[in-house]
C-alpha cells in the first residue's frame, strides 16, 4: 500500500537508545554475546510490596474500569505526600496529573503550551526525546551547549543568549541523562530568577532525583522560592527509584490550568494510565522507601567500582557520575587511536565486534561522547571494560 505519511512522522528521529537496545537484542538472538548498557532500566525486580498492591487491585475488580483521566484519587493523594515529604512543598490534587510515564508527560505538556514557531531552549547533552517531542508539537528546540569543564551544566548567561521573544520554556534535568551531574542549589537560583523575570517556564525533570551519589545533594528548582515553584512543572515518576520501568506511570505538579490542559490533550489520546500501574505506583509513593536505598547504594557501588577502570581505557575521558545511572565518557582521543572519526561508527564498532553495546553521542547533542548504563551487574560491568580495552589495543595495533 503506498501512502504518503505526515511531515512530522518524516522529520522525526527515532531514539537512539531504544534503537541501540534493538540492535543488541537483535544480534544476541542471533547467538552473540552481547553485553547491552544501552536503556536506563534499572536491573531490580519491582519491590514485592508494590507488585503485591498491584495484584489486590486486580483481584478486588478496580481495574475493570477506565479511571479519571488525571490519576485515581488514591495516586494523586500519594503524589501529594511524596512532594510535601522530600520537595518540602504544598500541592493540591489539582495541581497534579498521572501519565503512561514520565515521557508522555513531557509530550502532554510540549502539546499544551506550544505553537507554531515557539522556541523551547533545551541544554547539551540532552535527553534524547526532548528536541523531537518539542518538534511533534510544532515548537523549535533551541540547543545550548553545557561545557564539559562546567560539569556539562549551562548557566543562565547562556540561556538569556539564547532567549528570544519565542521562548517560551526550558528545560532542566538534574541529575542528568546522560551525564549524571547535578545544579547546585546557586546554579538553579539564577537560572530560576531568569526564568521568572522573562516569564519563562521552567521545565524540571526530576525523574532521577532520589539517585544520588558520592553525599552530592539534589535541590529541586521548585524549592528555592514561591515565585520559581509557580513558574516549574515538576515531572517525575516511579520507573527509576522504584524499578517500575515497565510499569509506565509519571506525574507532574505545577499550576493547575497547565495540569487541566495537560489532562485533556491525555484525555483524547491514552484516556487514562492503567489501573493496575497506578495502585501499584500509589504503594510506590506510600509504602517502605527500604528498596529505593538498596538499590541507590548498588547503583554507587557499581560507580566507584567502574569509574576508575573506565579512566584505563586508552583516550577515555569522564567526569564522575554525581547522579543518574550512566557514564558519559568523552571517546574523541580513542576514537583517534582506533582510526574512527565519527561516534556512531564507534559505537557500530564496539556492537558489532566488541560485543559490548553502549548508546552514540550522537543523540544527545554530543559528537565525542558516548553513553554507557551501570543500571546492571558488576560482572557485566566488569566485562565491558575488559572488551573494550581489548577492542582498543586490536584496533590499535592494526
Amino acid at each position: 500500500m503506498y501512502m504518503r505519511f505526515s511531515q512530522r512522522s518524516e522529520n522525526l528521529e527515532p531514539s537512539v537508545t531504544l534503537g541501540a537496545s534493538e540492535k543488541a537484542k537483535q544480534l544476541k538472538a542471533q547467538g552473540a554475546d552481547v553485553l547491552s548498557l544501552t536503556v536506563g532500566e534499572p536491573d531490580f525486580t519491582t519491590p514485592v510490596h508494590i507488585q503485591e498492591a498491584a495484584v489486590e487491585a486486580i483481584r478486588s475488580g478496580k481495574t475493570s474500569f477506565y479511571t479519571p483521566t488525571a490519576g485515581i484519587p488514591q495516586l494523586k493523594q500519594a503524589i501529594v505526600a511524596y512532594l510535601k515529604k522530600y520537595y518540602g512543598l504544598s500541592y493540591d490534587t489539582s495541581e497534579t496529573m498521572v501519565t503512561d510515564g514520565a515521557k508522555f508527560a513531557l509530550y502532554t505538556l510540549f502539546q499544551a503550551i506550544l505553537n507554531q514557531g515557539d522556541e523551547v531552549i533545551i541544554p547539551v547533552p540532552y535527553w534524547v526525546s526532548y528536541g523531537e517531542q518539542v518538534k511533534l508539537a510544532a515548537g523549535t528546540p533551541i540547543f545550548v551547549t553545557g561545557k564539559e569543564e562546567n560539569q556539562f551544566k549551562v548557566t543562565a548567561e547562556q540561556l538569556e543568549e539564547a532567549r528570544t521573544k519565542n521562548t517560551k520554556a526550558v528545560i532542566l534535568n538534574s541529575p542528568s541523562n546522560p551525564t549524571g551531574m547535578i545544579y547546585s542549589k546557586e546554579e538553579l537560583e539564577k537560572i530560576g530568577a531568569w526564568a521568572v523575570e522573562h516569564d519563562i517556564l521552567i521545565v524540571s525533570d526530576d525523574i532521577y532525583g532520589r539517585l544520588v551519589y558520592d553525599d552530592n545533594v539534589f535541590t529541586p528548582i521548585a524549592t528555592i522560592s514561591e515565585r520559581i515553584r509557580r513558574q516549574t512543572l515538576i515531572v517525575n515518576g516511579v520507573s527509576k527509584s522504584y524499578s517500575m520501568t515497565g510499569w509506565r506511570i509519571g506525574f507532574v505538579a505545577g499550576d493547575k490550568d497547565l495540569i487541566k490542559a495537560m489532562s485533556d490533550i491525555a484525555s483524547q489520546s491514552t484516556s487514562n494510565p492503567a489501573a493496575a500501574s497506578q495502585y501499584a505506583a500509589a504503594e510506590a509513593l506510600n509504602g517502605p522507601q527500604d528498596s529505593v536505598e538498596e538499590m541507590r547504594k548498588a547503583f554507587e557501588e557499581r560507580m566507584k567500582r567502574i569509574y576508575p577502570l573506565l579512566l584505563e581505557i586508552p583516550g577515555f575521558k569522564l567526569q564522575r557520575p554525581q547522579g543518574a545511572f550512566y557514564f558519559f565518557p568523552n571517546v574523541k582521543e580513542t576514537m583517534e587511536i582506533c582510526g574512527y572519526n565519527d561516534v556512531t561508527e564507534f559505537t557500530e564498532a564496539l556492537l558489532n565486534e566488541a560485543h559490548v553495546a553502549t548508546v552514540t553521542g550522537q543523540g544527545f547533542g554530543s559528537n565525542e561522547n558516548i553513553r554507557i548504563s551501570y543500571a546492571t551487574d558488576m560482572k557485566t560491568l566488569e566485562e565491558m571494560v575488559k572488551r573494550i580495552k581489548e577492542f582498543v589495543e586490536k584496533k590499535r595495533q592494526n
